[in-house]
């Protein structure tokens, strides 16, 4: 017989004290080579989502170091690797481009408050254990949320592949804005942005087989493919360098501070939290969700356990950490952490790998990226979001249930054309709404007896044996004040419409709760009942709502009996 041992109180909430027992020469080496291929590929992704939130690039880098190495000493999961991404960084823009301009002191320290804000609140989430709030986020809802922002996002960076200045909020600002500046495209740039992003597109789907086919073994061609973007970044670098294109009006990167990611401080101005606090609980929840969805993805092939509400800790130290060192709002990353799992990643130490590699960067490679063109970048980006884009979730929905394609269909509509933060909160208001309709009209059935069996089903589904004495309506969800007068109205109905009824029983073997209203509900109906000269009975009552209904006086007053079985109550009332 198995036994488990109940974790000490510092594993539990320090997991590096768990993993870190058993490490040994062959993790370090597995988790040192997968370090180095997602440093390989974070080099250039940060520096690009770091653009995409309007924020200086070394903002990318250094938001990819102390974050790493927070998550590695708080996080449950052995492979996911926390940094920008593309979802977060568009919401930061949209989060604090009211309220102050691009490249401003002003800027930096409301993303930097942004992170701080967004990483109390997911700490105080995981301490009170409030890791069930992102279920509120569904996943057909997120699906369409992400396909709509990544075209945002892929939207938002052909300006830069452009060489055009061009700005929105929405698919409609951006493409009319992009469209009424169109005249103004430098084909330098052009040439670059489109290269960039052909070549990008090739890496993705046809180098490894190339390189397959000349004799490369598999994971060789595996490391050059995961190298592809720094391939493209060198390149152009080079060839912006080479022939001075910045005279011609390609924009470049430019100066990147050498160093470590400094020392910094959010805002804690009153003002300032109240215009960002409703922005940090958005990113925090859609971040946590998008985490915890890949983190437990990979942890469910090497068949490994997350905890929910400690990774809420540890990516809220990780979102505090950025905020205190350069950083901006931070999440675990979908690409970055399947290439960390698929490179052969086996504990988080692998993240702390490469916030090394990455701190190195900073120091020694920076002032190489003087003519890292924004075009490159912008391809960069193009390229891992529209990976994320899936109209399939459209064809999906429609074919299973309307009410969820409803809820798809408005998050990308709103989201397309309102913007990111209305469109999510739609999205999961609309979630919620549907859920209580569907809910306040539960499925009802009357039963009968399935001949030869002990099974009681649906008249209209089954032949089946009834009594014209005995009314038996199974109701397939739980009870509560949404459904409990609709649940009254059906039954007084369906007692109208049978004059010789002496008996109603209410089938409970999906009732999973009963709230107080609904109490009140089922009292009302007794009582009805009662005069009326009918007997009121229940069966199959769960446990957990036997024991709540036992502590208030419904038994005493309930003109009938409580049976285990539907049978039970079948063969019992039939024996007259």
């Amino acid at each position: 017989m198995a036994t488990h041992k109940r974790l000490p109180a510092i594993a539990r909430y320090f997991p590096v004290f768990q993993w870190g027992k058993t490490y040994d020469r062959d993790i370090f080496t597995n988790d040192l080579v997968a370090a180095l291929i997602v440093t390989i590929m974070l080099i250039p992704q940060s520096l690009a989502y770091a653009l995409l939130a309007g924020l200086p690039a070394e903002m990318g880098i250094y938001a990819s170091i102390v974050p790493i190495i927070l998550y590695a000493i708080f996080g449950t999961s052995r492979a996911l690797a926390v940094g920008p991404v593309a979802l977060i960084s568009l919401m930061t823009a949209a989060a604090i481009g009211n309220m102050a301009l691009q490249g401003t002191a002003e800027y930096i320290t409301a993303a930097l408050t942004l992170a701080f804000i967004s990483g109390l609140f997911l700490i105080a989430m995981g301490i009170f254990r409030l890791g069930f709030l992102a279920n509120f986020l569904s996943h057909p809802v997120i699906a369409g949320f992400i396909t709509a922002t990544g075209l945002i996002i892929a939207t938002s960076q052909l300006k830069h592949i452009l060489g055009i200045n061009a700005s929105g909020h929405n698919l409609q600002e951006l493409f009319s804005s992009i469209f009424s500046n169109l005249s103004q495209t430098n084909f330098y740039t052009l040439v670059i942005g489109a290269g960039a992003t052909g070549f990008l597109f090739w890496v993705r789907k046809g180098m490894k087989p190339a390189l397959q086919k000349l004799g490369f073994s598999p994971r060789i061609a595996e490391i050059a493919t995961k190298a592809g973007p720094v391939a493209a970044v060198v390149i152009t670098i080079f060839v912006t360098w080479i022939f001075d294109l910045t005279e011609n009006g390609v924009k470049v990167v430019g100066a990147v501070p050498q160093g470590l990611p400094p020392l910094t401080l959010p805002s804690f101005s009153s003002e300032i939290w109240e215009q960002l606090i409703g922005a940090a609980v958005l990113i925090s929840i859609i971040g946590f969700v998008e985490s915890i969805s890949v983190a437990q993805t990979l942890a469910a092939k090497k068949r490994q356990r997350i905890d929910p509400n400690q990774e809420l800790i540890g990516l809220g130290a990780a979102n505090i950490g950025a905020s205190l060192t350069g950083g901006y709002p931070v999440t675990g990353g979908f690409s970055r952490s399947v290439v960390n799992f698929d490179a052969g990643a086996e504990t988080p130490a692998a993240g702390a790998y490469t916030a090394i590699g990455l701190a190195l960067a900073a120091v020694f490679l920076t002032p190489l990226i003087f003519y890292l063109p924004k075009a490159t970048l912008a391809a960069t980006i193009i390229v891992a979001v529209l990976s994320l884009v899936d109209f399939s979730i459209l064809k999906k929905t429609w074919a299973y249930s309307k009410a969820d394609f409803i809820a798809v269909a408005a998050t990308m509509l709103l989201t397309l054309t309102m913007g990111v933060e209305i469109g999510i909160v739609a999205g999961v208001g609309l979630s919620i709404l549907i859920h209580l309709y569907n809910t306040s009209r539960p499925h009802m059935a009357v039963v009968g007896l399935v001949p030869g069996t002990q099974h009681y089903r649906n008249v209209l589904r089954h032949k089946v044996e009834t009594h014209e004495h005995i009314l038996t309506l199974r109701v397939d969800e739980s009870l509560y004040f949404a459904n409990a007068r609709y649940l009254e109205d059906s039954i007084y109905d369906m007692v109208a419409k049978r004059p010789k009824l002496e008996h109603v029983i209410l089938m409970c073997p999906a009732v999973n709760a009963i709230d107080m209203s609904a109490l009140e509900s089922l009292e009302a109906i007794n009582e009805r009942l009662k005069a009326l000269d009918i007997k009121f009975h229940l069966s199959e009552v769960k446990g957990p709502v036997t024991d709540r209904l036992k502590r208030c006086d419904f038994f005493h007053h309930l003109t009938g009996k409580i049976y285990l079985s539907q049978h039970q109550a079948i063969e019992e009332l039939t024996k007259g």
